[in-house]
Order: C-alpha cells, then sequence, then structure tokens
C-alpha cells in the first residue's frame, strides 16, 4: 500500500515511525514531514491546505491511504475532499469534525443524547457571558468556540480572571475562534484521555493516557499543548472504560450518525474522572501530542491495518492488542516556551540518547545548513517503556540527560502521580 500521512509533529513522527513497521506498507510519503519523519517517509513540500493539490498528488502517487494528522485540515474539510475524488482517507468528514472544531457543537450534542458533561451556556457577545459567569460563580472554565492551537481555555479560579478571558476572546486573542465563547462548569477530579478508533458506526477502544499541561514541576505555571504523557492511564480502569463506552462513546457516534455525520477516524475523548464517574471535558478528532507517542509505543498490532478498516468501515472485524509494559515521554521545549521560543539552537546527541532503549520523536525541528536545530516550541518527544510507569520514566530521563541541547528545557516530574501510586 502507498500511504500519504498529513503533519509535521511529534505525533505525526510516532504515526510514520508505527506504520513504516507494517509488511502491507509500499511506500510512506509525509506532507509536509520533519527531520524525524524523513527517517520513515519520503518527505514531500505539499500545500495541505490546498486541497486539490493534496488530491493530485494523491493520484500521481497512486496513495491507497491518507491519514491525516493534525485537526486544523480536518476541520477544513480535507477527508471531504479526499472522498469526493474516490481516494480513501483516515479521518472525519469537517462536519463530523465540528465535534473538535466548536466546542458549542459538542456541548449541544451532550445536552440532546444525555452525555454526561459539565453544565454550560454558548455566547455570542461578552455581556452576555460575564452575566452567566457572575451567575455561576467561579471556578468556572471560558473557551474559545474555535480552533485556537490548544490555548483557548482558560480554568479561571476567580471571577476577575473568567471576566478577563471572556474579554480576551472578543476582543480577538484567538481570531475567528472567539467570536462564540463557551463558558461552562469547573469539574473537579483526574483528567485521562481515552482513545477509539471510529468506522461511522463502531468505535474501538484504543487505548488511554494521561498528559501534564503545565509547564512548570508539580504542574504549575503556564498551560501549554502538553509537556509529557505517559500510558495506560492507571483511572482507567476496566470498569470506568465500560462506562466511558456506554455512556459517552456510544451514544456520540449514534449521535452523529443520526444527524447525518457519521464520524470515522480517531476519537479522542478528554474525561474528568470524579466521584460520581467520568464526565466529557471535550472531544479532538485525531490522536493527542503527546498521547499519541506513548500509544504507538505499546500496540502490538499493524497500525496500518487498523487504520484501513477504520476507512473501510470494518472495525468490527478487528481487534487492538497492548504491550504490558507502561509508556511514558517526556517533552524538550525550547526556552521561552509557552511565551516565544528561541528558534534555531543547534541539538545534538539524539543517537546517544536512542541507544539506551528510548525513542526520540521529532516534534518541532528542521536541517539548517548541516545541522539538526529546534523549529518550534515542543520540540523533542524522549519515550521509553517500562514494567511500570516508574520504569518509564527512569528510561526517559535516562535519554533526556544524554541530549546536548543548551537551549531546551523539559519538566523532570513527568508521571509523578502513577509514580506515586505504584510506591
Amino acid at each position: 500500500m502507498n500511504v500519504l500521512l498529513i503533519g509535521s509533529g511529534g505525533r505525526e513522527h510516532a504515526l510514520a515511525w508505527k506504520l513504516a513497521q507494517s509488511p502491507l506498507l509500499t511506500r510512506l510519503y509525509a506532507a509536509p514531514g520533519n527531520p524525524g519523519i524523513a527517517q520513515e517517509a519520503e518527505c514531500v513540500a505539499l500545500d495541505v491546505a490546498d486541497h486539490a493539490a493534496v488530491v493530485a498528488f494523491s493520484r500521481e502517487k497512486a496513495i491507497d491511504l491518507v491519514v491525516v494528522g493534525p485537526e486544523a485540515p480536518l476541520v477544513a474539510g480535507l477527508a471531504d475532499a479526499l472522498r469526493a475524488a474516490g481516494i480513501k482517507v483516515f479521518g472525519p468528514s469537517a462536519a463530523a469534525a465540528r465535534l473538535e472544531g466548536s466546542k458549542g457543537f459538542t456541548k449541544d450534542l451532550c445536552a440532546r443524547y444525555g452525555i454526561p458533561t459539565g453544565a454550560y451556556g454558548r455566547f455570542a457577545n461578552a455581556a452576555e457571558a460575564k452575566a452567566y459567569a457572575r451567575r455561576m460563580g467561579a471556578p468556572i472554565v471560558v473557551k474559545a468556540d474555535g480552533l485556537a492551537a490548544g490555548k483557548g481555555v482558560t480554568v479561571a479560579m476567580d471571577l476577575d480572571a473568567a471576566l478577563h478571558a471572556i474579554d480576551a476572546c472578543f476582543d480577538g486573542a484567538f481570531g475567528a475562534a472567539g467570536a462564540e465563547v463557551v463558558v461552562e462548569a469547573f469539574l473537579e477530579g483526574e483528567e485521562a484521555s481515552f482513545f477509539c478508533l471510529c468506522d461511522g458506526a463502531t468505535a474501538l477502544p484504543f487505548g488511554s493516557a494521561q498528559d501534564h499541561k503545565r509547564v512548570g514541576d508539580g504542574d504549575t505555571g503556564l498551560n501549554t499543548g502538553g509537556m509529557g504523557a505517559y500510558s495506560p492511564a492507571p483511572v482507567l480502569d476496566a470498569a470506568v472504560e465500560a462506562r466511558v463506552m456506554r455512556e459517552i462513546v456510544e451514544p456520540t457516534l449514534r449521535g452523529m450518525a443520526g444527524m447525518g455525520c457519521p464520524f470515522s477516524g480517531v476519537l479522542f475523548v478528554g474525561l474528568m474522572i470524579g466521584a460520581d464517574g467520568p464526565k466529557l471535558i471535550e472531544f479532538n478528532v485525531r490522536f493527542g501530542d503527546p498521547e499519541c507517542q506513548v500509544l504507538m509505543m505499546r500496540l502490538k498490532d499493524d497500525l496500518l491495518v487498523l487504520l484501513e478498516a477504520a476507512a473501510d468501515g470494518q472495525l468490527g472485524h478487528v481487534s487492538a492488542r497492548w504491550r504490558d509494559e507502561a509508556a511514558l515521554t517526556v517533552v524538550m521545549a525550547a526556552k521561552g516556551y509557552p511565551g516565544r521560543p528561541q528558534a534555531g539552537t543547534p541539538i545534538r546527541g539524539i543517537e546517544a540518547a536512542e541507544a539506551t532503549g528510548a525513542k526520540v520523536f521529532h516534534a518541532g525541528t528542521k536541517r539548517a545548513d548541516g545541522e539538526l536545530v529546534a523549529a518550534g516550541g515542543r520540540v523533542l518527544n524522549v519515550t521509553a517503556t517500562g514494567r511500570t510507569v516508574g520504569e518509564a520514566q527512569a528510561g526517559a530521563y535516562a535519554a533526556v540527560d544524554r541530549i546536548d541541547w543548551p537551549g531546551g528545557f523539559c519538566r523532570r516530574d513527568i508521571g509523578w502521580r502513577a509514580v506515586e501510586r505504584e510506591k
């Protein structure tokens, strides 16, 4: 099979690494890719926002399956353009991608189908949003409705912070994504991520993970796109997983199909596990980053077979098996992140890091004058496995310590909650 992978981050490097292991694979292309992905695939300078160009390339190279990594092309309708051209694709339609592209759409879906989530209101102006926030009281959560690159959510611990966040949205801090705002109840509990492959009718459970959003040790500092993750999530035991499937995933699939936009692709279920069970925080319509990296390290089966089954509506005929080991990834970020990361700083020692048995996924790198340099905020995902989360953590940090990158930093406590549980 010839496969085209869309994307350029650590998630896509992990997908490329796993896809490259498939005996069914003939040729793997990546657009635009990165230096790490280039070790597994032929990277092509393709403008993924130009759907006609992606279709033309897919026809020229006889692509059998397109795998779309990031959310923005999905929300923009790339999967629709490919399907209309008769090209098989793993990823939802634009209508189904509203599960991530519009937080208000998802909250309304939950209300309509009885899916457990926090109370909420949708607002198109600041005055009504502020009145609702004052009525609800803090802590409270303010979200830009649309895609905001992971930066449109404020967990306000006091009312002033909530009012400021509402103003920021309507003053254009997140562009068009903030034209509408969702204000919702603050949920108590422990966060976890759960994944399912979906083919429009069937959902195949596809692992769990927990990540660390705060930039600093002890879960302090600013929110980021994720500073590390581990899998499986101890809080998501078999009983909780069964409830998530029954109360959240299955009603969502039925509801989307009933609305005429069946969901096909990967459903990322962001959860809060509280005293009264799991509640939905949000959906994403792509693999998490860096959660994908730890999932790919644990997956025993052929990823290409599973993604093709989802695209073909055949998930009922396949299964996903997982290694017993835990996996943990540490994000190495450029100094200045999540503000203004320092670009262009040289990175050395990746081979030495991988000699420990770890895998280093490239998230934001490029080649400049023959040297690997930082080209983003989150730059490397140093990933290891072990019999326990603690053992995986030790392996990941042993590899981190072999990387020579003065321009980078990382948290030193990824997985702390699970490690405490293991003591």
